[in-house]
């Protein structure tokens, strides 16, 4: 059983909370550390940025958390190294890398499994990768027991849901509006009818992200959903935070978005 398959399996119905920060920001040094912070906070999944010059489906917090690090150099194989060294000391928490097909073509599939299989990497999620391009990297993700979770946005039709069910793996990102990450006007009602119809296509879990900042729209979205995902919220923190003090606040409000879920 994967970690991202045993965590579910552990939270026996409980909801889980997949905190995102873009790795190699504010300062490639602090990574690991946030890392720990927020599983000290209660994460039970990690959403982990790779860093992208375009990355056109995040909104501007998540864009300039990306061009922060890209100003350190910050690249696959640091995140890789990173997702290693956070590892010495967690040998449980799940880590999905989260971004886009660029590096990972650049790197190679097979390089790049089999590199983050070593790293100790459960998964990864790129966004710009449609079901229909995706059997090289996926089958180079399976040959390593790594997990590829896909999104599904309020468009997709039920017949591309249905692809979907057949290759995702670990879990599934719902995207909960129209837009890029950090967008506003959720709908809760919508999302949970959403989900409703959803679950009778997708036999696994089901996150949902794009828009949750609190604690109330994580408990509404948590009634419906097997796990909340929050990003730009969390990167604001960042942003706003001195790197001494980025980690405490991380860690207090990760605390707060695990209290609301549960």
């Amino acid at each position: 059983m994967s970690r991202i398959a045993n965590c579910f399996a552990e939270l026996a119905g409980k909801k889980a909370l997949i905190p995102f920060i873009t790795a190699g920001d504010p300062h490639p040094g602090l990574t690991v550390s946030l890392m720990h912070g927020l599983v000290e906070g209660g994460a039970d999944i990690i959403e982990l940025g790779v860093p992208f010059s375009d990355p056109m489906a995040d909104g501007p917090v998540i864009q300039r958390a990306s061009e922060r690090a890209l100003k350190h150099k910050v690249g696959l194989r640091h995140v890789l190294e990173m997702v290693a060294e956070f590892r010495r000391d967690n040998a449980t928490t799940p880590v999905v890398l989260m971004g886009y097909l660029n590096p990972l073509c650049a790197m190679g599939y097979t390089e790049f499994a089999a590199r983050a299989k070593a790293a100790g990497v459960d998964g990864a999620l790129t966004v710009d990768c449609p079901p229909e391009e995706a059997a090289e990297l996926q089958s180079a993700l399976d040959a390593q027991g790594l997990d590829t979770v896909f999104l599904v946005a309020p468009t997709t039709p039920p017949s591309r849901v249905a692809e979907i069910a057949k290759l995702a793996r670990g879990y599934v990102y719902y995207v909960s509006l129209k837009g890029v990450t950090g967008a506003g006007h959720l709908d809760i009602e919508d999302v949970a009818r959403k989900i409703a119809a959803l679950r009778q296509q997708l036999p696994l879990p089901i996150g949902v992200g794009f828009g949750i900042r609190d604690a109330a729209t994580a408990k509404a979205i948590a009634a419906a959903a097997d796990a909340v995902v929050v990003g730009s919220r969390l990167v604001q923190e960042i942003e706003a935070a001195t790197p001494e003090a980025a980690k405490e606040q991380l860690t207090r409000l990760v605390a707060e978005l695990k209290a609301a879920i549960r």
